[in-house]
């Protein structure tokens, strides 16, 4: 080998190592970005956990932003107690449970019946179905409780399943059309012939495979009705069916004194919704997966 060439596979040497020394440098700075990103990101859960363990000395100046001098858990127990957050927890969650599941349910049928069945106005219905995700649910405040009062149903829980469901199932239509529009219809024809009726197709075939959108539409329905304020103060007056927003209302002008039980009843509000989240993140990462890949 000449001397030519012992430079020429230097040169390379001293180019491909500079070229990896780039590309550490450019992840390092990556690294950092992303982890200054998630701090910003994390720094208010912290910050809402440590205000729910203070006095207002400590929230109001003396300890702003560091942990707790002294770890007030009683704050929880006497926004559990006093302020009847236990109760309005509750209240949350039937409300939010069965709105999920009537959603699902009905989400999951109407989509099987639009996008598998061929029959006269399907693509009509499809766009009435559709027309709820134009109407603001707040503009539909009157008519909505003139509805109930006439029906009984306020100061209930229906009268907050009942509205919650109605305004999520047009979203939850839309997901579930998506989904169910890239399922093969051979899989129906060939469980058709195999013997299943139209219940076990759907129940059977159709609906273990829909399990991304089903985690998807729970999400946002579970986000539509936690934290839902305004139909949720205007449709139960009564203490016995209030819900969390709600209650943490009431509690921040009735012991504006306190502010750790406030703070703990936010915790107790927030910490569910994260949660659920975890719990369902897969499934969400893998429906949006699964559209990349359809696209």
């Amino acid at each position: 080998m000449d001397n030519k060439s012992i430079v020429n596979t230097k040169k390379m040497k001293s180019r491909g190592s500079s070229s990896r020394q780039g590309n550490r440098v450019k992840e390092t700075w990556v690294y950092i970005l992303f982890g200054f990103w998630a701090i910003v990101n994390l720094f208010p859960i912290y910050w809402m956990f440590t205000f729910s363990l203070k006095d207002n000395t400590e929230i109001f100046g003396e300890n702003v932003a560091g942990l707790p001098k002294h770890w007030l858990w009683s704050n929880y127990s006497k926004a559990l107690g006093i302020g009847n957050i236990g109760r309005n927890f509750i209240n949350s969650i039937i409300v939010a449970v069965v709105t999920i599941l009537i959603v699902m349910l009905v989400s999951l049928m109407a989509t099987f019946a639009l996008t598998r069945f061929v029959w006269k106005g399907r693509k009509r219905m499809n766009s009435f179905f559709m027309l709820g995700l134009t109407i603001p649910i707040h503009a539909s405040i009157v008519p909505i409780y003139t509805t109930l009062s006439r029906l009984h149903l306020l100061n209930t829980y229906l009268a907050l399943i009942i509205p919650y469901a109605a305004f999520s199932l047009a979203m939850g239509i839309l997901i579930c059309t998506g989904f169910m529009q890239e399922l093969p219809i051979d899989l129906d024809e060939a469980a058709c012939i195999d013997g299943c009726g139209t219940w076990r197709i759907f129940f059977k075939i159709i609906v273990p495979l829909m399990k991304p959108a089903v985690a998807t539409v729970s999400i946002y329905t579970f986000l539509q009705c936690w934290n839902e304020l305004m139909f949720a103060n205007i449709f139960i007056s009564d203490s016995a069916h209030k819900t969390l927003p709600v209650g943490i209302q009431s509690l921040s002008g009735q012991y504006m004194t306190d502010w750790g039980p406030v703070g703990a009843a936010l915790v107790m509000a927030t910490f569910p919704t994260l949660l659920f989240y975890i719990f369902f993140s897969k499934k969400i990462q893998d429906s949006f997966i699964a559209g990349a890949i359809k696209g």
